[in-house]
């Protein structure tokens, strides 16, 4: 059981606490295995030499997340001494995972292809983080507001939409695509930090998990069956990457980057956004769980560091991570966060990245993200009111869809054609609804936020609130913000009607229909008819 103290002038936050060594391996191996999936995509899909990757790139990737871990291991610090709780735990942190897929595949890429220089597509992502960091840092001002006229049941089911569509579902794929290697080491998550098992000497069981996915995999190729694709030449060859680089000013490449503004700021705008909200929706998180931090310090200190590291040559954004419940949940106070960046920097200073992609299969860490995602989504229904339950269900949808429109993108992709190739009618006529997964899913952090606040507003009775919030959906969808491809006037013109329709209907019923009181969710009749069901 958590125990808390009072602020006594004497006592000050302990810096280190024994959780803090489960909290340390399970963000440090997803950190790891962000840093893993970056540098693949640098050197296989960019073809990046390996001198701008693990001499430029890495170090200042390196660089800036020592800088936000540190910071968040600070506010942890301040905020458990100010308050005299024993039991705060920092924000995680680190390289946002949708925006590197983003930052690659939509501006790196292409521009690689055109220039047919590498250089220049870094360039290009160093000004889309320039740009984007600027948001962030004014977004920051106006944040505090949403959050306090937004449901919580809409910032948190959103975030769960994000959390299983695209931080649980591809590990739960690839586990059970290498099933002995991933189950083994989920059934070492679940028994630890679900069912209380301690391990030998208090190991962490984030580093059982991974020494035993490690075994299990470098054993196999041993014997002839690789499991998890391990291979001691790739390893051998990791070595020579080995090095001391530390980041050098980048700021004429940043500028160089700027003749590519036009085909930026279609996406850094709006991502900038994205990154409003996730990070709103993250500090929302952490609040339920106990821990409220300031939301225009988290979202202005992701823009400067993000700033930071792409003037020192990083062209990725940093964000706070979803997963606070779940670092807190395992003992993670504050040490855990800047031992994490502090190692991290290590890392990526010393080339020791390069060795650990051909030393760890990506498997093994698979269970560690998948964790998080259940527990992220389990907490929107845990923290919120049951009779909320579906707005949050609805706030998952637009993320369902995003995630499903990128499998058909990718799958389409891979056989050299597209959507728009094979036809809308006939993917239509196969059961493949893909313009009604295009319209629903674009921004769908926004439109997963907007639904889910209407449906909360109409459960609680507050028809006016719901209007306003279908009326900003309007808006933000005519703007592309939401059920749009990109940023501009008259972007979704017939969904933004709709949602003005549906505002409409909304103050109309709210201003001449009879409304009855909310009513409890069904198990709450139950309980109150049986109380010994309870």
């Amino acid at each position: 059981m958590t125990t808390t103290t009072s602020p006594t002038s004497s006592q000050l936050p302990r810096i280190w606490v024994p959780g803090d060594w489960n909290a340390f391996f399970g963000f440090g191996t997803n950190i790891l295995v962000n840093l893993l999936v970056l540098t693949g995509l640098l050197r296989f899909v960019l073809k990046m030499p390996d001198e701008l990757v693990f001499g430029r790139i890495l170090p200042a990737a390196g660089l800036m997340m020592c800088l936000s871990t540190l910071y968040y291991a600070w506010l942890a610090y301040k905020l458990a001494r100010d308050s005299g709780r024993d039991d705060v735990c920092a924000l995680p942190s680190g390289i946002s995972v949708p925006h590197m897929f983003v930052v690659v595949f939509v501006i790196m890429l292409p521009i690689t292809l055109k220039t047919g220089d590498p250089v220049k597509g870094w360039e290009a992502g160093l000004t889309w983080v320039f740009v984007q960091s600027f948001v962030l840092m004014a977004g920051g001002f106006v944040a505090p507001l949403i959050r306090r006229i937004t449901p919580r049941a809409a910032l948190l089911g959103t975030l769960a939409g994000v959390s299983i569509a695209f931080i649980a579902l591809r590990p739960a794929l690839e586990m059970f695509m290498t099933p002995l290697l991933g189950l083994v080491c989920f059934s070492i998550i679940l028994v630890s930090w679900f069912g209380g098992v301690r391990w030998f000497r208090g190991i962490p069981a984030g580093l059982v998990a991974i020494a035993l996915g490690c075994l299990i995999a470098w054993g196999s190729a041993a014997l002839g069956f690789s499991i998890g694709g391990m291979s001691l030449a790739a390893l051998t060859a990791s070595f020579t990457n080995f090095g001391f680089s530390v980041p050098l000013p980048a700021v004429g490449h940043v500028f160089s980057g700027f003749e590519f503004l036009s085909v930026i700021l279609v996406t850094a705008i709006p991502f900038g956004i994205y990154d409003l909200v996730e990070a709103m929706d993250n500090v929302e998180s952490a609040a339920a769980g106990g821990d409220s931090f300031p939301t225009t310090r988290v979202l202005s200190a992701d823009g400067v560091v993000s700033l930071v590291g792409c003037l020192m040559g990083n062209p990725f954004i940093n964000a706070v991570y979803i997963g606070h419940p779940g670092w807190k949940a395992m003992g993670g106070r504050i040490g855990y966060s800047a031992a994490t960046g502090i190692v991290v920097l290590l890392m990526c200073w010393l080339g020791i990245i390069s060795a650990m992609t051909s030393l760890i299969p990506v498997v093994a860490i698979s269970p560690i993200l998948l964790y998080i995602g259940m527990l992220i989504g389990a907490q929107a229904f845990q923290e919120t009111p049951r009779s909320h339950a579906p707005a949050v269900i609805l706030a998952f949808m637009p993320h369902l869809a995003a995630w499903g429109k990128l499998q058909i993108d990718n799958a389409l992709g891979a056989a050299g054609t597209s959507a728009a190739a094979v036809g809308l009618d006939k993917l239509g006529q196969t059961g493949v609804l893909y313009h009604g997964l295009e319209v629903l899913g674009g921004g769908a952090i926004l439109g997963g936020l907007v639904l889910g606040a209407i449906a909360v507003c109409i459960i609680d009775r507050q028809l006016s609130k719901a209007a306003a919030f279908a009326a900003a959906g309007a808006v933000l969808s005519f703007l592309g913000f939401m059920h749009g491809e990109q940023i501009g006037v008259g972007q979704s013109p017939a969904v933004a009607a709709s949602y003005l329709g549906f505002a409409v209907v909304l103050l109309l019923s709210g201003r001449f229909a009879a409304l009855a009181p909310p009513q409890p969710a069904p198990h709450e009749n139950l309980v109150e008819a049986h109380p010994a069901a309870a």
